[in-house]
């Protein structure tokens, strides 16, 4: 176990945050969708890149494999069932993997909605730490390209159900838009008008409002919060919702509201 370890945020494009967690001397980057970043991050920092983690297929989070590659021949983990050609390390539900060079423990989890292969890594050896890429996001979820809404919102109660201090890293920078959103279907949500005060002001000082916590997550994000009486109301009132509905038909009418808020 190495209590040691910390984790930068990686700024790229337009709103990713590429997670670099490393121990002062090795590191290990996830979804490191462009090289040069981390490249430059890894020499200002005087760090040896010693692994390479991903979540799932899209070229934002992958796409800077191959050149960092080209610089550090390092294993590459990820998905067994998500076509990255790069995966040397094949990983699904219940895997367990240490980590080379900075030997964190994780846990990996099966989290399909946003592609069908989708995987997170749970690190719950040490200060918990969720790296969730585009499954759960700060205040939301990813959008459904692969999977369904069922298997969206058992994803989502899967990681809901981690410790409340769980830490949550997500891979990008949507959190007001997504609060903005949060705010129209609880607008009596005290929790959430707090945290909206909390990030808007992160922003202007521009810091990023990520990690976030599960626990937070649970108090506000509404993709959480889809069992809620009062999300369910909420859609109806709004239209988007026949009185009665299950739980998995409010998550997907509350996923297409956001397609289109």
């Amino acid at each position: 176990m190495n209590d040691t370890l910390d984790v930068l945020a990686v700024p790229a494009f337009n709103d990713n945050y590429l997670w670099l967690v490393h121990d002062g001397h090795h590191a290990a980057v996830v979804d490191p969708g462009d090289a040069q970043p981390v490249l430059a991050a890894l020499q200002a920092h005087g760090l040896t890149l010693t692994a390479i983690l991903l979540t799932h297929h899209h070229g934002d989070h992958i796409g800077g494999v191959p050149e960092l590659l080209q610089h550090y021949p390092v294993p590459v983990f990820g998905p067994r069932s998500d076509g990255i050609e790069a995966v040397t390390q094949p990983l699904g539900d219940g895997d367990t993997i240490t980590v080379p060079g900075i030997g964190m423990r994780l846990t990996v989890l099966d989290v399909p909605g946003h592609t069908k292969g989708h995987i997170a890594y749970f690190r719950n050896v040490g200060p918990p730490w969720l790296f969730c890429g585009d499954t759960l996001f700060a205040g939301g979820c990813g959008r459904l390209f692969e999977g369904t809404p069922a298997q969206m919102a058992a994803s989502l109660d899967k990681l809901a159900a981690l410790p409340p201090g769980t830490k949550v890293f997500c891979a990008h920078e949507y959190t007001l838009s997504n609060l903005r959103f949060a705010l129209a279907v609880e607008p009596e949500n005290d929790a959430l008008h707090a945290r909206m005060a909390d990030e808007a002001a992160k922003r202007e000082r521009g810091v990023p409002t990520v990690p976030s916590t599960i626990a937070l997550e649970r108090a506000t994000n509404p993709f959480l919060r889809y069992r809620e009486q009062r999300i369910a109301r909420s859609l109806h009132d709004a239209g988007k919702l026949d009185a009665g509905a299950p739980p998995v038909a409010v998550f997907a009418a509350l996923r297409e509201w956001k397609n289109h808020f």
